[in-house]
């Protein structure tokens, strides 16, 4: 069974992502996590993001590793160190090369041969896993989204000066880039279920998405 899940930032995708894998008891993959790391990786190696070539080098030879619910890069722990909002602003810089998403639409297509897999992300219904038995598109308003990201990062003390309104900003400004890419732009495909999540709970949207994977309604694309 595969399943993708795509949406916005702030949607809830990685959340819910996971506890659904934990309830299907299926395989979870962080597609947003790979782009992070890369990125990380870039910084460290004190690439310019303006040097697609020498971006798309290192992508094509830095090592991702999941152990668990933990991201190594070339077997460094950078799961904390992927989520800082200068990573975040800087993903979209990355995320758009074509060699890069090559490079790592074909891993996560291999991770998802043969097995039951869960994957969020912004191009997975319609690029990573196409024939995807459930697709999802989760998404919310971004008011509520820059919200759930000012308390996320409140909560792990790395706000870094951000105030709520510059949060906003950075997720309108993300939103545009991803939608706007030339290559795997974020789409809500016309086969996806689509959940508003502005108004709903964790657990009410869990159970949503666990109700129409086991039992679908008649007229609902999934």
């Amino acid at each position: 069974m595969q399943i993708a899940m795509d949406g916005p930032a702030g949607a809830g995708k990685s959340t819910i992502a996971k506890r659904v894998a934990k309830e299907l008891q299926i395989t979870y993959l962080d597609t947003g996590a790979m782009y992070r790391a890369i990125t990380k990786g870039v910084m460290d190696h004190g690439i310019s993001f303006h040097d697609q070539k020498a971006i798309s080098q290192y992508a094509k030879q830095a090592v991702i590793a999941f152990e668990g619910n933990r991201i190594f890069l070339d077997g460094q722990d950078v799961t904390e160190a992927i989520r800082t909002t200068e990573v975040s602003a800087h993903t979209s810089d990355v995320a758009p090369i074509p060699e890069v998403r090559s490079v790592l639409v074909k891993a996560q297509q291999q991770i998802a041969e043969g097995t039951d897999v869960i994957m969020d992300g912004r191009d997975i219904g319609s690029r990573v896993l196409p024939n995807a038995d459930y697709k999802f598109y989760l998404d919310a308003a971004v008011s509520e989204r820059a919200k759930r990201r000012y308390e996320e990062l409140k909560a792990k003390k790395a706000l870094e000066g951000k105030t709520l309104s510059d949060i906003e900003a950075d997720i309108e400004k993300r939103d545009y880039l991803d939608s706007h890419r030339k290559v795997d732009p974020l789409m809500c495909c016309e086969d996806a279920c689509r959940i508003d999540t502005t108004e709903m709970s964790i657990d009410q949207v869990c159970a949503r998405i666990i109700e129409l994977i086991k039992d679908p309604k008649d007229g609902e694309a999934l």
